[in-house]
């Protein structure tokens, strides 16, 4: 699995998202920035993240994640300090 097998499953399941991969060798950082995660707890948003994932992570094409799931202003404003 690479950065961009992934993200395309990512896009798939958060067709609206600004998705943003990066990484190899099973282990990526994500960046997903959705209007959807308005209102959700960061582990409910995680597990949205994971839930696309999870057969990758059992079969062990995916085995570590680092995932910053954001709203659009939440973005916006990490963007801002450099984040």
């Amino acid at each position: 699995m690479n950065s961009e097998q992934l993200s395309q499953i990512l896009q798939q399941a958060f067709p609206q998202a600004e998705i943003h991969v990066t990484g190899e060798a099973g282990k990526f950082d994500l960046r997903i920035v959705n209007s959807e995660f308005e209102g959700k707890r960061t582990v409910a948003r995680q597990q949205a993240v994971y839930a696309p994932l999870n057969e990758y992570i059992a079969s062990g094409a995916v085995h570590a994640v680092s995932i910053r799931a954001m709203t659009p202003e939440e973005w916006r404003k990490a963007s801002m300090f450099g984040a």
